[in-house]
């Protein structure tokens, strides 16, 4: 893949970047000295406090190095597929440039993923590289393209913890998302021969 200056994330909740790509942004950050942005597009209402999750966001957003984070003004489960949000998505696209996109996969339980995911296929379809990366609701995820994350792995702890209110909030008793997160690096990790990695399947990947 050619050098890469600057690379945007998005998410339909808070947390969400972190589950899918948080160590690859912390990774791109540091090494490669990407200038890395994020998107969420709700507050996530419907899983807390609006005000605190934001701050959470903002705060996962500072420990993995994000250079800046834009938020879309849509309501948690209610993400609408529509024009409105592909011109939100692409505005920003438009606005940084960056070189790459990652996103929710369209394969996914949750509805406001799934928005997402499509919209930003359109919005992206001037960006070089679009890559879709997964989370706990994702099915279907057959990744081809991953990233070490043995070095970053406990800033994505770190901005998984930051998310608190979130922590312990998972679909399994006594499970908290750190462990979740764990086990699929791990799992990612021995498919691509590395300790910790994140997979990504892409739509659009230019060598």
């Amino acid at each position: 893949m050619r050098e890469i200056q600057k690379a945007l994330a998005i998410g339909s909740h808070p947390d969400d970047i972190e589950i899918g790509c948080g160590g690859t942004i912390a990774k791109w950050v540091k090494e490669y000295g990407v200038e890395f942005y994020t998107m969420t597009m709700t507050s996530g209402e419907s899983g807390g406090i609006p005000e605190v999750r934001m701050k959470e966001q903002e705060a996962a957003g500072r420990l993995l190095g994000v250079y800046k984070h834009f938020w879309g003004d849509y309501k948690d489960t209610k993400l609408p597929l529509n024009n409105d949000l592909i011109a939100d998505i692409e505005g920003v696209i438009n606005e940084i440039k960056p070189e790459v996109v990652l996103v929710h996969y369209h394969q996914d339980t949750h509805q406001d993923h799934r928005s997402v995911a499509t919209a930003t296929i359109t919005a992206s379809r001037y960006t070089s590289n679009v890559l879709f990366y997964e989370g706990p609701s994702t099915y279907g995820f057959a990744p081809v393209t991953f990233v070490d994350i043995t070095d970053s792995i406990n800033q994505k702890y770190g901005a998984l913890y930051a998310h608190n209110s979130q922590v312990s909030k998972t679909n399994v008793k006594n499970l908290l998302i750190t462990q979740i997160a764990e086990a699929t690096a791990i799992f990612r990790g021995v498919e691509c021969r590395a300790k910790y990695a994140e997979g990504f399947m892409p739509f659009r990947f230019f060598l």
